[in-house]
């Protein structure tokens, strides 16, 4: 079970417990995580390297400086263990809807609940914000991400083909 803290400005004055080691942690993300989120998006994107548009791979690897300027108007969670991030995935207002993106997991973390852990924190930051609906979009090559979302109350919304760098997109979404 993963233990989640919801903002770095927590009204209480008592401070969380450390999480156990091998506790799975998920928080917002603060500019101080950007050098370590850069690096956790190569390791993600190199291990899919072959089988992705060599564009897409680079619009998807950002230095820290490109990842900062992505930050504007986006609350991204991040997954810890035992202090090393994990996994990420980021939250956009879109009127009374949120759009979820960037959720990506440590090659060597996944199928642990990461992926899961870190949508529910986006769920949960959804409804506190007053959305009524969730929109998830994806390249429909990456056939791991249906069936977690789907377990997670997400239903398939569509395809638009050959919608991104000439490869196929699927949408998703969830009604709060």
């Amino acid at each position: 079970m993963a233990l989640q803290r919801q903002s770095d400005r927590d009204e209480s004055s008592a401070k969380p417990a450390p999480p156990a080691p091998g506790e799975l942690l998920v928080e917002r993300i603060t500019h101080r995580d950007v050098p370590e989120v850069a690096a956790l998006l190569k390791r993600v994107w190199d291990a899919q390297r072959p089988e992705l548009p060599p564009e897409l791979v680079k619009e998807w690897e950002p230095t820290p400086l490109e990842f900062t300027s992505r930050m504007e108007g986006v609350t991204f969670f991040a997954a810890r263990r035992d202090g090393r991030l994990i996994g990420l995935i980021g939250c956009e207002l879109d009127g009374r809807a949120a759009h979820f993106h960037t959720l990506v997991v440590d090659p060597a973390a996944r199928r642990q609940g990461v992926g899961s852990a870190l949508t529910r924190a986006g769920i949960e930051w959804a409804r506190r914000n007053g959305c009524a609906s969730i929109w998830f979009d994806h390249l429909a090559q990456f056939t791991a991400l249906p069936p977690l979302l789907k377990r997670l109350g997400f239903t398939e919304a569509g395809v638009l083909h050959r919608h991104l760098f000439n490869e196929d997109v699927r949408y998703f979404e969830q009604i709060l």
